[in-house]
């Protein structure tokens, strides 16, 4: 019974992956990024059908950060056209800046994320996700985490 309900969820997984696109690059900003402060700078470039990476430069009055996404992509149109969902792994680059001399780093760091977006008739996509991270180099430095919303142009 197990392995018939395992293959059951590979099917449907696969059945919705196919039917998902991924067609268009896209540009713009994702608001709370960074650690839920600031804004991000975003750039989405498609790898295939249903996959694309994700790519945000953000600063905030801490100092900055680099991330990159692989993001897999499914479409749940059916019930609302223009709707897709999508998850992804990761990894962050940043470089903090607080009042204590201790805490003046650089970080590396491991993220996942997930999400919803909404791509309208005209070249604007409008997304919602969330993106925990966790530094990892130097040693458990610290975590993140926040909901962001995002604009982009699609071309």
């Amino acid at each position: 019974m197990k392995k018939i309900i395992l293959l059951l969820i590979f099917t449907v997984s696969l059945v919705s992956a196919l039917n998902a696109q991924v067609d268009n690059k896209a540009i713009g900003i994702r608001f709370g990024g960074f650690t839920g402060y600031g804004a991000e700078l975003s750039y989405q470039q498609p790898l295939g059908n249903v996959n694309r990476l994700e790519l945000d430069l953000g600063w905030n009055y801490y100092g900055f950060g680099l991330s990159g996404v692989y993001q897999w992509v499914w479409n749940i149109s059916e019930s609302s056209p223009g709707f897709k969902w999508y998850a992804g792994v990761g990894a962050g680059l940043g470089s903090y800046h607080y009042s204590s001399p201790l805490i003046n780093s650089l970080g590396i760091g491991i993220l996942g994320q997930i999400g919803i977006e909404y791509n309208f008739n005209i070249p604007l996509q409008l997304s919602l996700d969330y993106r925990p991270g966790i530094y990892i180099i130097p040693a458990f430095w610290g975590s993140y985490d926040g909901i962001c919303l995002s604009a982009r142009y699609r071309f």
